[in-house]
């Protein structure tokens, strides 16, 4: 039997990975013939005049004669990288190169990883909206909270395609689709389904506020942040966690588990205890989705519980709640409608497709590239795996025309 590998040894095999054969994940490769001189001519001086002239005439055109349609920009500020914190823009580099290579993978979308070295959040929104007619769509990417809905708000105002910051919808698109089908597992509803959410930055507001909009009723959900619960007599709070401020006697994530039916966790590692898991009601859904370390390890969580649906952020666990099930198929929607924004309808459209193909009889080729003998919806099979073939026949379309509904 092969041994484990020791943390040293994947240590190694994550820096050999992005060193060699060459440096980093990305290269730029040109998608036409340039191999003579009738090819040099076309591809520059001067046949790239005609579709020069074509843009100027009619800017639209862009979208026929270079690869703005299928170009998104993967942008940061290396404020908030995965579990790392603020390590700066260029530290951020590795991650946002491994962002282009999901969107070129699973969706087939090219992507100009950008990380910007701004003075100011100001500075940053200017930087982006100076660069945007290179792209047909924006990612914003690692941006810690609250900057990054001023950035978002602020982008999605001055642009004419779509600015998506997935670590706020992408993340609430998939929790909102592993939640959905965890409930009916469970046999509970959204509608009547107590919810806490430890964690409110980007990804807890954004997942809270899409659950509202698919019918979780805003009176049933607490938000719990460094400080405790967020209550309407905290003067701390900043406007986009105002928002979800409840009134309620209930101070702590302990207290506020007690009696709950699920609990979502975008925050820090251990943080909730087995105690406070057995403290919820019964049939409990526990989404624990710090990375790499969650709220609670499943072997505490289902040892304090053997009826719950257990979720974590780790793909060596079952019901890992992983992005790449949504923003490459969402931008290649939107993409594909020409949209101009990423709307609300869009996102809902998304959560629907992927909780639905969870349901669906899974094809033989997934089963082997997870080596497993069989995968059926239930408590350890909530949301499609990743290299599912059908989510690129299923998500874009769902999402394109939800796109052309609104437009």
């Amino acid at each position: 039997m092969d041994q484990p590998q020791s943390p040293a040894d994947k240590r190694q095999q994550a820096l050999a990975y992005h060193q060699f054969p060459k440096p980093g994940k990305l290269s730029v490769e040109s998608s036409k013939p340039c191999a003579s001189p009738e090819e040099l001519s076309l591809a520059y001086t001067p046949g790239v005049a005609e579709p020069v002239r074509e843009i100027h005439r009619e800017p639209e055109n862009a979208y026929r004669y270079t690869n703005k349609g299928n170009l998104v920009a993967v942008i940061t500020d290396g404020t908030a990288v995965l579990g790392l914190g603020n390590v700066g823009p260029l530290a951020g580099k590795p991650v946002m190169e491994g962002k282009a290579v999901l969107f070129k993978r699973f969706a087939g979308i090219d992507v100009f990883d950008i990380e910007v070295a701004a003075p100011s959040v100001a500075a940053f929104i200017e930087t982006v909206a100076n660069i945007s007619p290179t792209f047909g769509g924006i990612n914003l990417e690692d941006i810690a909270a609250p900057h990054c809905f001023e950035i978002e708000q602020a982008l999605r105002q001055r642009l004419d395609i779509p600015v998506f910051h997935d670590d706020q919808h992408g993340t609430a698109v998939i929790i909102c689709a592993g939640l959905i089908n965890a409930l009916e597992v469970q046999g509970k509803t959204l509608g009547q389904a107590r919810l806490v959410c430890l964690g409110a930055g980007a990804a807890g507001l954004a997942s809270m506020r899409l659950l509202i909009a698919l019918g979780a009723a805003p009176e049933n959900i607490l938000l719990v942040d460094s400080k405790g619960v967020i209550h309407d007599g905290r003067t701390d709070l900043n406007p986009y966690k105002r928002e979800f401020a409840r009134h309620t006697d209930k101070r702590t994530l302990a207290e506020a588990m007690a009696g709950a039916d699920v609990f979502v966790g975008v925050s820090g590692p251990n943080l909730v205890s087995p105690d406070m898991v057995r403290s919820m009601a019964d049939r409990p859904v526990v989404f624990a989705l710090a990375n790499p370390d969650p709220e609670i390890l499943p072997a505490q969580a289902h040892g304090a519980r053997s009826d719950l649906v257990m979720a974590t952020g780790r793909s060596d666990f079952p019901n890992q709640v992983n992005n790449v099930l949504g923003f490459p198929f969402i931008f290649r929607g939107a993409l594909d409608a020409r949209a101009r924004q990423v709307t609300r309808e869009m996102l809902i459209a998304a959560v629907g497709a992927l909780a639905e193909l969870a349901k669906e009889s899974v094809p033989a080729e997934v089963l082997k590239a997870y080596n497993l003998k069989e995968l059926a919806f239930g408590k350890e099979y909530i949301l499609p795996k990743p290299f599912d073939p059908r989510l690129i026949e299923r998500i874009p379309p769902r999402v394109a025309a939800a796109a052309k509904a609104g437009q």
